[in-house]
């Protein structure tokens, strides 16, 4: 099952919950964090009675996660030292009573450490322990917190950061400032957002979660809820084939777009949808292109719109005709950015009982569009990169990127649609509020047209039947996952657009490989 995600305040809620509703000591929630961190440090990196242990804390329940995991370790034979960067008398509660603890053993404590003793120590350590600031961060580390985040980066020191990396906000995954940059994580309870969306995943290194005992039902009960995708979620919503399908059984899907010197978006777009198994897809573009529309790819049928100099000109009847018998609806790859255009995304989107996927110049579009935010439909999918989000919020590219998933939620929430923010690990929500994050992806991807194939992908789901929010889901999962296998079996870089598109149809045989020990599991 996808692994449920939570935000800082979340599981403080939870936190919260577990020991005010059913009577978990805070310290016995802090020792169990303790005990998995030194499992996963023993685990992850042994033998550790050979190492020298560093364990670097702060005044808060961040640094008593790492003195109770001090003392688990020293109790166990590992040398470890302990650097708090706070006086004493400044710990409170849980923090306090783990530093008292702490002291009965054989530890060497050394406390109110400046940066300028931290960097003596760190040479005469073989591992670190970031036990700083945890997740109720919410400044940027400064004066010794950021100094002594430098210098473990720059250790050259393998590191473990308890909980979250110090430094790094555990909802948008941004630093704060400066963050370890940790060689692996161990998060308590539950994974939180920012540690599986970039420039996060980047600071968290491997990530091990530790189950501190939060009960079932108070989990049921967080809302909104956020998912990291996997396998088996997307299998359970792949479109399934009767024995008696043939094409007209599986979806009609209208790719609209293509210009001069833009037709390959729209033609990438049709055989994408292809790809994803729709029935039939038709191209529909400027008549004067017909022959370059249609001279790609054989199976994409075509129909010509009227057109001035190779650009579209809006005609209701002719968009009329083209729209019968279609089941979904992929409109902007290539389209080009005309008054003409707008014209022909105002009729599309006028029409609330037909599916579409805006991307591309359609996005670009809709932003012009008087009254845009007023086109609410769930059967709606937007597509935009952060540059195309930008236009549609009008907020800074540099803003969206440090919010993701707050503002995907709140635009989804607004425009009442589905929104697939795209980027390194693309973001999915809906109306509802629910955020999916996508793990598949490569830096090879960096390249024109994957775009447009995940437009084309979305579509071809759409017209097989799957919610416009479960198409989201299964395209920008297959879309990575064919290129992560194209990085794998054939080039980190170069593989194109095409490649992908035409890599999807076996990814999606292996994951009704999954659908198909699903269906022959017997139920619980």
């Amino acid at each position: 099952m996808a692994v449920m995600l939570v935000t800082a305040e979340q599981m403080r809620l939870l936190d919260r919950r577990t020991i005010e509703d059913f009577g978990v000591p805070s310290f016995t929630l802090m020792q169990r964090a303790a005990a998995g961190a030194a499992e996963v440090l023993r685990r992850r990196f042994a033998p550790a009675q050979r190492r020298r242990i560093l364990v670097v804390a702060g005044k808060g329940n961040n640094g008593g996660d790492g003195m109770v995991c001090a003392r688990l370790l020293a109790r166990r034979g590992t040398s470890v030292t302990v650097a708090l960067l706070a006086r004493p008398e400044d710990l409170k509660g849980d923090a306090a009573r783990a530093f008292r603890e702490l002291r009965e053993t054989n530890v060497a404590i050394l406390t109110n450490v400046d940066p300028r003793q931290l960097v003596s120590l760190l040479p005469q350590s073989t591992l670190l322990v970031d036990a700083l600031l945890g997740t109720g961060l919410n400044a940027p580390a400064q004066g010794a917190m950021a100094d002594a985040i430098v210098a473990m980066n720059s250790s050259g020191r393998p590191i473990l950061s308890l909980d979250v990396p110090s430094g790094l906000d555990s909802d948008c995954g941004a630093p704060q400032g400066v963050a370890v940059c940790a060689s692996a994580t161990v998060t308590f309870g539950l994974t939180k957002v920012g540690q599986v969306i970039y420039p996060g995943r980047a600071f968290v290194g491997q990530l091990e979660v530790v189950d501190i005992g939060i009960p079932e039902v108070a989990v049921a009960d967080v809302s909104p809820k956020s998912w990291l995708l996997e396998p088996v979620d997307i299998a359970r919503r792949l479109p399934v084939r009767a024995p008696t399908a043939h094409k007209g059984t599986c979806g009609h899907v209208l790719v609209l777009g293509g210009s001069v010197g833009r037709t390959g978006a729209a033609r990438m777009a049709a055989e994408a949808a292809l790809r994803a198994g729709a029935g039939l897809v038709t191209l529909a573009g400027p008549a004067s292109l017909h022959a370059t529309l249609a001279a790609h790819c054989p199976e994409v049928m075509t129909f010509p719109l009227p057109d001035e100099d190779g650009n579209l000109r809006f005609d209701e009847g002719a968009l009329r005709r083209a729209l019968e018998g279609k089941n979904a609806v992929v409109l902007g790859p290539g389209m080009g950015t005309s008054d003409e255009c707008l014209r022909v995304v105002r009729f599309i989107l006028e029409r609330p009982d037909l599916p579409v996927v805006c991307d591309a110049d359609g996005l670009t579009l809709l932003a012009r569009l008087p009254g845009a935010a007023d086109y609410k439909r769930p059967n709606l999918v937007l597509t935009p990169h952060p540059g195309e989000f930008s236009r549609l919020t009008g907020k800074a590219v540099a803003e969206i990127q440090a919010t993701r998933p707050r503002l995907a939620r709140e635009f989804a929430a607004q425009r009442g649609c589905t929104l697939v923010l795209k980027g390194a690990t693309t973001l999915v929500t809906e109306e509802g509020g629910t955020l999916w994050v996508n793990p598949t992806g490569n830096p090879g991807m960096a390249s024109g047209g994957m775009g447009d194939v995940l437009a084309g992908l979305i579509g071809g789901f759409i017209a097989q039947g799957l919610r416009t929010v479960d198409a989201s889901l299964v395209a920008v999962f297959v879309h990575g996952s064919a290129a992560d296998a194209l990085s794998r079996d054939y080039a980190a870089v170069g593989y194109l657009a095409t490649d992908v598109a035409r890599a999807v149809p076996r990814q999606l045989d292996a994951l009704r490989g999954y659908q198909e020990s699903l269906v022959k599991r017997p139920s619980a």
